[in-house]
């Protein structure tokens, strides 16, 4: 992202209460971070487990509970049906591992996950008919199944029974939210549940399925407070798939997150865990948020996209460190060849957009689609080309059964999931399916449908968006005070959650810009004055100089080289 046309807006700090929170002992920077992301109390920094929501207000949970406590009394055969993200990936290994803690017979717990060029997404008839050759007798759906509505009643049909357990929006037929007949549905999202926080990721709901299950069973007295598993085994798994979700973080997911952090910076962990680590080049012993979104995340969704998720989900439920290990290099050297794929695919749609944005200034929406797109790297793609452009941004690939798979990825104001069934609405019959969240979805077409697709997206966001929504805006902390720019800080800093909803710090400062280079083709290098002090800088993707003097905002980091560790801007934009 380039970083030009961008509005630069400083949060604002409600001074009572940061004196409040500092008063509290907490540090004075992070007072005013926190007061200005909604923070009231210190209370609200309290990340202790017991703070959690508590399982029995997540609608579904008691019900799902005494399903799987029955299944397990029996001996019941129990298919696990994943997604092939992350979240899903790591929603399969909690339940895996948790369902084996919780007393499931050896050999009674398998799993399934579809091949997202084969199969597409969610429980599907085709998955159902993959999961039966297992010979099953329930199915449990992670982060998927809510708008399985064929998928669910196929099962039903085969004499299955089914848990759902997901956080996607239900189906909409008509004006009418319409869920699948399971036998149990766990979902914050479906009309009837209460549950505080609605931004639980799909491994956040299968956890906290794990919590409710645990206290069915010590009300059957299998086990007491003293004898019962220890579920927090599982943070670690929560917490990385909550980040690489990007889903908001809420108090509830910051209390889940901190907790798995802590015990991977003590050392606790799955050995596919720390495998990632070491295969990203990142330090256990320093983990943030950070490295789940950036490099662990990325390295479990690559198989999902180029290869076959199993190879994750095996990663992640293995306990022999040498497998792990092995498993570990395998998903980085397949998420190198997606780093390939996406740079070849970026060059390509920078192509298609000159032709689209002929006088340089995109349109409301964009719809791109190209032969040699590949299927399973285009809503990265479509992610990178809304950062650089601030538009509602699909691409489309061609999967093997002929039809347009696109994914796309909204900015705020525009709903894509609910523009998308306008779309429908206006259109019948252009989109096969669609399905998704406000800032991220996904359809189905036929290729002699794009054009009208196309067109279409672009009507509903010259309805809805304004110049306004469509100028690209930037929330900073204002200055960094001097006294503040130090490897401390940056160490205080890296030890919070921070994450969507709940953003990283950037500062924003007026600097001299003494020297600046390119590194790398494509990086700025500088050198800046700021504060009377000599500061350096670099600002990866951007090539265009800088003036002499700048406002720019950036954050903070640690620079290592040859063992010696230097503050480093990273700078994100200016004005």
């Amino acid at each position: 992202m380039s970083g030009s046309n961008v509005l630069l807006e400083a949060r604002d700090v409600p001074p009572r209460v940061a004196f409040a929170l500092e008063q509290a002992g907490v540090h004075p920077l992070l007072a005013r971070l926190f007061a200005a992301r909604g923070v009231r109390t210190p209370d609200d920094l309290d990340d202790g487990l017991g703070r959690l929501l508590p399982p029995a207000a997540l609608h579904g949970t008691q019900a799902a509970a005494v399903l799987l406590a029955d299944t397990l009394a029996r001996g019941g055969r129990i298919c696990i049906v994943a997604d092939y993200d992350c979240d899903g990936a790591t929603a399969c290994a909690v339940a895996l591992r948790g369902l084996a803690m919780l007393g499931a017979q050896p050999g009674t717990l398998r799993y399934v996950v579809p091949d997202r060029a084969l199969h597409g997404y969610g429980l599907t008839p085709t998955i159902v008919d993959l999961a039966m050759q297992q010979q099953p007798d329930l199915l449990v759906t992670v982060d998927n199944g809510i708008a399985s509505l064929e998928g669910v009643a196929h099962a039903r049909a085969l004499g299955l029974q089914v848990l759902v357990t997901d956080h996607h929006l239900p189906a909409v037929v008509g004006n009418t939210v319409v869920l699948p007949e399971a036998d149990v549905i766990v979902n914050p999202n479906q009309p009837c549940c209460g549950f505080e926080s609605k931004s639980l990721a799909g491994v956040g709901v299968m956890f906290y399925v794990l919590l409710a299950l645990r206290a069915e069973l010590r009300a059957r007295g299998v086990f007491d407070a003293a004898t019962q598993p220890k579920l927090d085994a599982l943070l670690d798994l929560v917490a990385l798939g909550t980040v690489a979700d990007v889903v908001k973080l809420d108090a509830n997911n910051r209390r889940l997150v901190a907790q798995g952090l802590k015990r991977i910076r003590a050392g606790r962990m799955q050995p596919g865990v720390a495998a990632l680590f070491s295969a990203a080049g990142r330090h256990a012993s320093r983990a943030s948020a950070f490295d789940f979104g950036f490099a662990l995340g990325p390295r479990i969704n690559a198989a999902g996209r180029l290869a076959d998720m199993t190879l994750g989900i095996e990663c992640l439920t293995t306990d022999d460190s040498a497998r792990a290990i092995e498993l570990a290099g395998q998903l980085d050297a397949i998420n190198r060849e997606r780093r390939t794929v996406e740079s070849g695919m970026r060059d390509q749609a920078e192509a298609l957009l000159d032709r689209l944005m002929p006088d340089g200034e995109p349109p409301p929406a964009l719809a791109l689609f190209d032969d040699e797109f590949h299927e399973g790297v285009v809503g990265i793609v479509a992610g990178r080309l809304k950062d650089r452009l601030h538009r509602p941004t699909f691409v489309f690939a061609r999967g093997q059964d002929g039809l347009l798979k696109g994914s796309g990825r909204s900015i705020p104001g525009f709903h894509l999931r609910d523009a998308l069934d306008l779309v429908s609405k206006r259109h019948p019959g252009v989109l096969r399916k669609f399905g998704g969240h406000a800032m991220a979805a996904g359809c189905t077409l036929d290729e002699d449908g794009f054009t009208t697709f196309a067109e279409a997206l672009q009507q509903v966001a010259r309805e809805w968006l304004d110049a306004d929504t469509l100028q690209r805006r930037l929330r900073t902390d204002g200055a960094l005070p001097v006294e503040y720019f130090n490897a401390e800080t940056v160490q205080v800093l890296d030890g919070q959650v921070w994450g969507q909803a709940f953003e990283a710090p950037t500062f924003c400062d007026e600097v001299d810009v003494i020297a600046q280079r390119l590194v790398g083709e494509k990086h700025l290098k500088l050198r800046l004055r700021l504060g009377g002090q000599l500061r350096d800088a670099i600002w990866f993707g951007r090539v265009e100089p800088l003036p002499a003097r700048a406002r720019l905002a950036y954050r903070i980091c640690l620079d290592e080289y040859q063992g010696q560790q230097r503050v480093q801007m990273m700078v994100e934009a200016s004005v």
